[in-house]
């Protein structure tokens, strides 16, 4: 019973072949369930939930939502986090040079958006390249088909981002539409729900939990929600698998996600290897692919527009804080030397 209970938490062989060199009799596994301010709920294959102090050496570790960690049962203490075969970073407030992490070990992420004006093609491609770089299923649900009479385009448009991209659209309050997403929430899945404020994350988590999370009313000017999740948890949905429930999936930028972009622009990034340059801009340089492809409308330049914007985006998170006051200070040292030389040339003419 407390293996299959294990299994039915998301605990795989990946993770099983982390503890070759542990001592079964001195440490366990738990998956963290809640992460607080110096400690953190788990739960391990006594199905009991457990709080557990960050002090010491543990306090040293870096712990998501998600992770599993080994537990010595004598303190109880946190020894060692285990390896993470996905997990959701966001580049920390106030700085560039660090990241905060947000939730570990997702199988699945439900990108939501709705079929309003809060569906948007660029955001979605923000979405599918964090989902790719964090190791993740993407899913696009589109809630509020029940609202739109143009629910099949928006669904046409999703479906174009990636090939064989699965998009489903549904109302989030309806327990028959949601149970399409059933299969994807079964015993040791673990979900994870992303998407704008307004679009029902909170309505789709009560159905698919069956609980009542508080939801709060759009606004009627821009249609755009109040913020309902305040905690990041994990919680048992009734299907047998997990959800990933956080804030800080709502405030995710592009950070060192170069490849994930590559891969969710395929198209693009396909044809750039075709140009004739390999440092080819796609500006207006001879002999290159992408421009060709669009001249003839076989790419859109939006879809390049927006391709760059976020590999703009994503260079500049990605700069370490060290690397960017090197840059300026390197900058700042040219103009000294360009000033330097205008000024011994003003005196050279007098």
């Amino acid at each position: 019973m407390a293996t299959e209970f294990l299994t039915s938490l998301g605990w795989r062989a990946f993770f099983q072949s982390q503890l070759d060199n542990e001592d079964p009799g001195s440490v366990h596994p738990a998956r963290v369930l809640a992460v607080h301010r110096g400690r953190i709920d788990v739960v391990d294959a006594t199905a009991t939930p457990v709080s557990i102090a960050l002090s010491g050496h543990s306090a040293e570790l870096d712990i998501a939502v998600g992770d599993w960690v080994l537990i010595d049962t004598s303190g109880p203490r946190v020894t060692r986090v285990l390896d993470r075969f996905s997990v959701f970073l966001r580049r920390a407030a106030g700085t560039a040079a660090e990241t905060q992490l947000i939730a570990a070990n997702v199988d699945t992420l439900f990108i939501v958006t709705s079929a309003d004006r809060d569906f948007n093609v660029a955001r979605l491609e923000r979405y599918l390249a964090i989902a790719s770089d964090a190791g993740a299923f993407p899913v696009i649900v589109i809630t509020k088909a029940d609202t739109s009479d143009s629910v099949a385009e928006f669904v046409r448009q999703a479906a174009r981002l990636s090939p064989g991209l699965l998009v489903e659209a549904l109302d989030a309050r309806d327990a028959d539409a949601v149970a399409v997403l059933r299969p994807l929430c079964e015993p040791g899945q673990t979900v994870a729900l992303l998407g704008s404020s307004g679009v029902g994350k909170s309505t789709l988590i009560n159905t698919l939990a069956g609980t009542h999370q508080e939801t709060r009313a759009v606004r009627a000017d821009d249609q755009r929600g109040r913020h309902t999740t305040t905690s990041r948890s994990m919680h048992a949905l009734p299907s047998g698998g997990w959800l990933i429930d956080t804030p800080g999936m709502r405030a995710l930028q592009l950070v060192d996600v170069g490849d994930a972009l590559d891969d969710v622009f395929a198209d693009v990034s396909g044809l750039a290897e075709s140009c004739r340059f390999a440092d080819c801009a796609h500006e207006a340089e001879p002999g290159c692919a992408v421009l060709a492809a669009i001249e003839q409308n076989e790419l859109d330049p939006e879809r390049l527009r927006r391709y760059r914007k976020l590999l703009a985006e994503d260079r500049h998170n990605t700069e370490t804080l060290a690397e960017r006051r090197a840059r300026d200070k390197s900058f700042g040292k040219m103009c000294k030397t360009i000033m330097a030389e205008k000024r011994k040339g003003t005196r050279g003419k007098t």
